[in-house]
């Protein structure tokens, strides 16, 4: 297939928040239609109207634009494939089921969900797989009519027990099915609308999609999707069925895990590069780690992907990578999205301009792993140090800590910050104490972590009058 027809569809339904699985399809879809110069499409499930909580996709579709996961095709960019929104398709599905009942693949069932469930149980107890007998398969078509007038009934698939069907799978290859192995399935319920699967199918054949791409645990629904191509002698598009997420612990990920949800990751402070980022590289192999967007769609390497069933998500190599995208980011642009998360704590830093507060983003910049770090690190800034002796006392060996504590007492009147490392330096050589050992007590001084920006650093940005004052309560705990 030429790239210039390759389409592809994300397909989410509005009765939840975005989740990593969500985005992690969302994603590969994105970067296989931009590699192939294709079409992204995105398709509303919005069928459960009970369970609508987003009606019109416009949290959905926020979600995707603030990842930079911008739609070819779909609500808001209406194209030759629409109505977008499944809700809006109903006289399609209609006129396709009529279609398939005429070509002799549908049939009705009466049966009701205590027969079936008899039926089931039986089976069980026969140690026999479970699945429907073809009970109403054998009905007459005068029978099926008559009582159609009077009683509930579905549509169901017909599968040809004798035939098989293989389809092309990017992770699995050829994978074929035997349809002996699988129950004629529904296609409308009751209330005469129809199922996930049959309008799944009329959408990516009416809006030719060339290549579908889900989770690894949708693989045995497509022997019934497949079913349907043939029965409407329509082309298989290619698949690419993903390994599941899951929790460190093996477990499909689920809203008790932290960074499930989109939102919780965004109000987190993860930037939606670094989200992306983790989302491409995990379960791969990659000499590179840490990419953008656009030398993701350059590098992905879509004809060997993972065939694993599972990968697991790792919240530390996601707050890794956060991290190095907040190191390798603009200053001004990470303090931009700090700074509400900072403002939101220190009432006082609305006063600050831009300018000065960009300049003290950019001292703590790589101490930040989240944005919302940003918070504890510039707490020095705001707020006098609470001092935790278990801490201060790991700073230095304890046989050098009473010399430590006698030299930090000495210089606590410094004038300069250059009068203070001079005399600082001298003091610990004569002393034995490491010039790392000594930056550290300081830093811990001003600011109350052991970790940060320089000496001279903490200095200018506080002023010499309350490092002085901070040096000199910390002694007392030393």
């Amino acid at each position: 297939m030429a790239s210039s027809s390759f389409r592809v569809r994300f397909a989410p339904a509005p009765t939840g928040m975005m989740h990593l699985g969500n985005i992690r399809t969302a994603l590969m879809n994105y970067l296989i239609a931009k590699q192939k110069g294709g079409t992204f499409v995105l398709r509303i499930e919005d069928t459960d109207t009970e369970r609508n909580f987003d009606p019109q996709a416009e949290k959905i579709i926020e979600d995707l634009a603030w990842l930079g996961l911008i739609h070819d095709e779909g609500p808001q960019k209406e194209g030759t494939c629409g109505p977008y929104f499944q809700s809006q398709r109903g006289a399609l599905y209609e006129t396709k089921l009529q279609e398939l009942v005429q070509r002799g693949n549908a049939y009705r069932c009466f049966c009701s969900q205590e027969e079936l469930e008899k039926r089931r149980l039986r089976q069980i107890a026969l140690k026999q797989p479970p699945r429907y007998d073809k009970t109403c398969f054998k009905l007459s078509l005068e029978e099926s009519t008559t009582r159609a007038q009077s009683e509930l009934f579905i549509w169901r698939m017909h599968l040809d027990q004798s035939k098989t069907v293989t389809i092309q799978d990017l992770s699995h290859g050829p994978v074929t099915f035997d349809f002996k192995h699988f129950s004629d399935f529904p296609l409308t319920r009751q209330d005469g609308t129809v199922t996930f699967m049959f309008a799944n199918f009329i959408d990516d054949v009416t809006m030719e999609i060339s290549c579908v791409i889900r989770g690894e645990d949708h693989l045995s629904n497509t022997a019934g999707q497949a079913a349907l191509y043939l029965a409407f002698e329509r082309t298989l598009p290619l698949f690419w069925h993903m390994p599941i997420l899951c929790n460190i612990d093996g477990k499909k990920l689920s809203k008790r895990d932290f960074g499930f949800s989109l939102r919780d990751l965004r109000h987190s402070g993860f930037l939606p590069e670094a989200i992306l980022n983790y989302l491409a590289i995990i379960g791969g192999s990659f000499t590179q780690e840490i990419m953008s967007i656009d030398t993701l769609v350059e590098s992905f390497n879509f004809e060997t992907p993972s065939s694993a069933g599972q990968i697991k998500y790792d919240v530390e190599k996601l707050r890794w990578v956060n991290h190095k995208w907040i190191c390798n980011l603009a200053t001004a642009h990470i303090a931009r999205l700090a700074r509400p998360y900072v403002e939101s704590v220190y009432e006082e830093s609305k006063q600050l301009s831009d300018q000065t507060f960009t300049t003290l983003i950019g001292h703590v910049q790589k101490e930040m792993i989240t944005l919302e770090d940003a918070i504890r690190v510039l707490a020095f800034y705001f707020r006098d140090p609470i001092y935790e002796p278990h801490i201060a006392t790991t700073l230095v060996s304890t046989d050098k800590r009473e010399q430590a504590k006698t030299i930090l007492e000495k210089n606590s009147s410094f004038a300069s910050a250059d009068e203070l490392m001079q005399t600082a330096k001298a003091d610990c050589s004569a002393a034995e104490i490491t010039p790392k050992e000594m930056y550290s007590l300081l830093r811990y001084a001003f600011m109350g972590l052991p970790h940060g920006p320089g000496i001279k650093e903490l200095i200018e940005i506080l002023g010499v009058a309350v490092c002085q004052q901070r040096l000199k309560k910390f002694t007392t705990i030393l």
